[in-house]
């Protein structure tokens, strides 16, 4: 005996991931139902770096060119005696120029193992050779006597830098580092030296980055 089919009386159950309230999913590519896959994000862009250097590289080159320009303006070597362009040695007694500052050599002691005394002492390695000299300023403005610049050089072609800490122990006179135009000061020189050793030549420079000047001591 058949029996009538009978319409469903309740609520028809919605299949899943249709229901209110469930996000719809969408079927994985292999075709398994139920299973999520990830969803590929777009990546971010990166900020390029060139503009950032082409704003930094003018301020940078700028810069270093303001230290040339610096280093140059110091040094005033326009007026760099004659004897130096020629390769000459002035004798020694002779007044020569180098940069804004005119020098002369008037007078090479003999050497000595020690100068000064009390807390001034200085005590050499090998002896001193002491050189007085006279520096004027012959520019316009202001210069600065180093005596760290001024080079002394042997019978054998070595060069001897002059000892600044000595040289406190024989300058009688006590200047201001610039020198004003036209005046004069009257300063030693000392350098140490193996004993034995013949000077020949001083190197005097207005500054560390002129070319100098040479003076015969011999």
């Amino acid at each position: 005996m058949t029996y009538p089919q009978q319409p469903p009386t309740g609520p028809q159950q919605q299949p899943y991931g249709t229901q209110p309230g469930y996000p719809i999913q969408q079927p994985h590519p292999s075709g398994y139902p139920g299973q999520q896959y990830p969803v590929q994000q777009t990546p971010k862009k990166k900020t390029p770096v060139w503009p950032f250097l082409l704003i930094l590289l003018p301020i940078l080159l700028c810069g270093g060119c303001f230290g040339i320009v610096s280093l140059a303006s110091n040094s005033d070597t326009d007026e760099t005696s004659t004897s130096n362009r020629n390769g000459d040695i002035a004798a020694i007694g002779s007044a020569v120029r180098d940069g804004k500052f005119e020098f002369q050599v008037t007078s090479v002691e003999a050497p000595v193992s020690t100068l000064g005394s009390g807390y001034r002492e200085a005590t050499a390695m090998g002896e001193f050779i002491v050189i007085r000299l006279d520096v004027t300023n012959t520019g316009n403005e202001p210069r600065s006597y180093i005596d760290s610049n001024q080079k002394l050089f042997d019978a054998q072609g070595r060069e001897f830098a002059n000892d600044s800490s000595a040289v406190r122990a024989v300058n009688s006179e006590d200047w201001k580092p610039d020198l004003n135009p036209g005046f004069k000061i009257q300063v030693a020189l000392v350098f140490d030296v193996p004993i034995g050793t013949v000077p020949t030549s001083l190197e005097l420079h207005d500054s560390m980055f002129s070319g100098g000047t040479k003076v015969a001591l011999r």
